[in-house]
């Protein structure tokens, strides 16, 4: 097919997608996710059966668009339209703070940034990363937007590796490195293996980024406690410390703990409210 015969087919299509999502009780996902990803239009037909608003006739007619519109496409749009379906189907759109946070530009800029690159696709985990977040962000508002951005950039930015290390910290707060080590399954190697270097690069980047950060004892009123220095006992050590240093605990910051609690624990409940253990 020549690119221009197929920039035709792109604008009949999209002519279609229109006339079928003009309809008055077309689904409110499918007029949102358009809103949201007004540069990839097909989205909202893969939530169009969130709601069931449309007649048979009509969902037939729109199915059959989409179908066409998606064989055209990369497979990392097809996500996108995995995962706005996903949001849609886990939030409840009867609730009008949710509509109107969805609506919010604010939230619309989230989701912009979510999708601008699309880095989530590269792996199943960040894309159910950015699903997760983009429900929190809907549903709750713990953290403020700047810092629901920030989360962005973080899955943007870590890998699988540096997410299997916060996990295994949030679970086992004042962690040394060695269980950190044991615990995302690593082996006994030598501190000149590559498998050290790595190691000690997820952590680097980790602490640098103020995810994590070594045990510091707080007082009453969040205040970090100045610690006495050690006393050093015996003849000192000839060699550097550890990789896999078993001595140093470490924990999240709390903006690492917030990051967790809203990207790896499906939906957060609302303050006051029962849990949701969804995933």
């Amino acid at each position: 097919m020549k690119m221009s015969d197929k920039g035709t087919d792109r604008d009949g299509l999209q002519r279609d997608l229109d006339v079928a999502l003009s309809k008055g009780n077309g689904p409110i996902a499918a007029r949102y996710a358009l809103a949201c990803l007004g540069a990839i239009p097909f989205v909202g037909g893969a939530i169009a059966g969130v709601s069931g608003a449309w007649s048979e006739t009509e969902q037939n007619h729109f199915n059959k668009v989409f179908a066409a519109w998606l064989r055209m496409q990369e497979d990392e749009i097809r996500e996108i339209g995995a995962t706005i379906m996903e949001v849609m189907s886990r939030l409840d759109l009867n609730d009008e703070q949710i509509i109107e946070r969805l609506e919010s530009p604010e939230y619309l800029k989230i989701i912009k940034k979510c999708f601008r690159d699309w880095s989530a696709a590269e792996s199943e985990e960040k894309r159910l990363l950015v699903r997760n977040l983009l429900i929190n962000a809907a549903a709750i508002r713990i953290c403020s937007d700047d810092v629901v951005r920030l989360f962005v950039r973080w899955i943007e930015t870590y890998s699988e590796l540096h997410f299997r290390v916060l996990k295994c910290i949030y679970k086992s707060p004042g962690c040394t490195r060695n269980q950190i080590w044991e615990d995302v399954g690593g082996e006994k190697t030598r501190e000149d293996s590559p498998e050290a270097d790595l190691f000690k690069l997820l952590i680097f980047d980790l602490s640098t980024g103020h995810v994590v950060r070594q045990h510091r004892p707080k007082d009453y009123f969040g205040n970090f406690i100045k610690q006495p220095p050690k006393k050093k006992v015996g003849l000192p050590s000839n060699t550097v410390t550890s990789a896999f240093d078993d001595d140093k605990s470490y924990e999240l910051t709390e903006l690492g703990t917030q990051f967790v609690r809203y990207t790896m624990e499906g939906m957060m409940p609302k303050l006051g409210g029962a849990v949701n253990h969804s995933s």
